[in-house]
């Protein structure tokens, strides 16, 4: 592996068989509006979900410093670091800024995928000849991203997607770390299996019972143990955990496998009325999602995270549904079954595995049915015109006034293009 510095020549072969970048914003959202705001420079600066926030999204780096991260409340931050500047965020400027660097990756290479809306993959395998060396083209990316954004980033180079995003966090910020993929295999050898993006704690857990803890461990079982149980994921995982994920860099945007919104509630929530009002609230939010993308679900998670962890679970419908007063049904029979008044921090509603919708079935549909999808057209068509929310259940006027978030999932176009 190579941790590059500025003064480092580069030594790469000229030609890689497969060259992968992951780009990393560093502090994506803080950078902002340190960028905006030149007096936040070289301060801690924590973002949170508008003026009355109390948990923190992101933070730059210097209040990192003091232990302050994701997911934190902002009144423990604040005892970790007095000094720390809280801003509300702004989803649309970040997603704005995120969509002009995505455009200016595609100037270097017309393979790239937009990962999260600050992380992208590009596969410079074809660039070479034009751009020169891996290395060479990511001090290129690093460049460009600065250049159009004032936005320093972090980058990982190497052979494929996994190793390429093991690198990029190795270095930060403004790091540039290479690990070529014939070292990829020895590098990653010592690496924990939950420490490369995609191994969750359930996978590390079914690994264990085989002894393998390691990504150098893996080869201690065959690959047919994990197709078994995960199929061609854990084939992808057998060769990830060796510096040779076959994934490809996807150019095109996939359908995807879940949608939902989630929101941060009030600490200690115990209240049933304020419970309700909330996954009503993320229920409109998906239902409205759903049907601007023609989609329909008949399954859902939907779920309460409370002091003890989530409670809650998947809930089947009998019909696919985009109505957000049917899911709210299911949202009340999980409250009837999985709640007992514990103090709630968080609700969140998923819609698994939705897919295009079939109306057809609307001619023999009760006349209560059809009425409710006459109701959900004429407030789509307000709210498209004049706002989200302008038209809304009498219940919601009372919803939480937390101005909407941008999704790690984002992406500049297709379902994912929501805040």
């Amino acid at each position: 592996m190579e941790i590059i510095k500025k003064d480092q020549r580069d030594r790469s072969p000229v030609h890689w068989p497969r060259a992968i970048i992951l780009v990393d914003m560093n502090a994506f959202f803080a950078s902002i509006e340190q960028r905006d705001r030149p007096q936040w420079q070289g301060k801690p600066v924590a973002i949170t979900n508008g003026e009355q926030g109390t948990c923190i999204i992101t933070c730059s780096y210097e209040a990192r410093a003091y232990g302050v991260h994701t997911g934190m409340r902002l009144r423990e931050a604040r005892r970790l670091c007095p000094e720390l500047i809280q801003c509300p965020a702004d989803p649309k400027r970040y997603a704005r800024v995120s969509q002009e660097i995505m455009r200016a990756l595609h100037d270097i290479t017309p393979d790239v995928e937009v990962f999260s809306v600050d992380e992208a993959f590009l596969d410079v395998t074809r660039c070479q000849k034009l751009h020169g060396t891996p290395l060479r083209i990511a001090r290129m990316v690093q460049q460009k991203v600065f250049e159009v954004s004032g936005i320093r980033c972090s980058i990982g180079v190497s052979g494929d997607k996994t190793t390429a995003k093991f690198a990029a966090k190795l270095e930060k910020p403004n790091g540039l770390t290479v690990i070529p993929p014939w070292e990829a295999e020895q590098r990653l050898k010592e690496v924990p299996v939950t420490a490369l993006c995609g191994i969750a704690k359930g996978v590390g857990d079914f690994l264990a019972q085989y002894g393998v803890y390691r990504c150098g461990d893996m080869k201690q079982i065959p690959i047919s143990v994990l197709a078994r149980r995960f199929g061609n994921q854990g084939r992808r995982i057998w060769h990830m955990c060796q510096g040779s994920d076959p994934d490809k860099v996807s150019i095109e945007t996939q359908p995807p496998k879940s949608m939902g919104h989630g929101k941060v509630m009030p600490p200690n929530t115990t209240d049933i009325d304020v419970i309700e009002t909330y996954l009503l609230h993320m229920s409109e939010k998906l239902a409205t999602r759903l049907r601007r993308h023609k989609m329909q679900a008949g399954r859902f998670f939907i779920g309460l995270r409370t002091k003890s962890g989530w409670i809650g679970g998947k809930y089947q419908s009998d019909v696919a549904l985009d109505g957000g007063q049917e899911i709210m049904k299911l949202c009340r029979d999980m409250l009837n079954t999985h709640w007992y008044g514990e103090a709630v921090s968080q609700v969140q509603v998923t819609a698994l595995n939705p897919r295009i919708a079939n109306h057809q079935i609307e001619l023999f549909s009760p006349k209560v049915e059809a009425h409710g999808r006459e109701v959900n057209v004429v407030m789509d068509q307000v709210n498209e015109r004049y706002g989200e929310f302008t038209l809304t259940p009498m219940r919601l006027l009372q919803r939480s006034c937390m101005p909407n978030v941008i999704a790690p999932a984002w992406r500049p176009e297709g379902v994912r293009q929501i805040i």
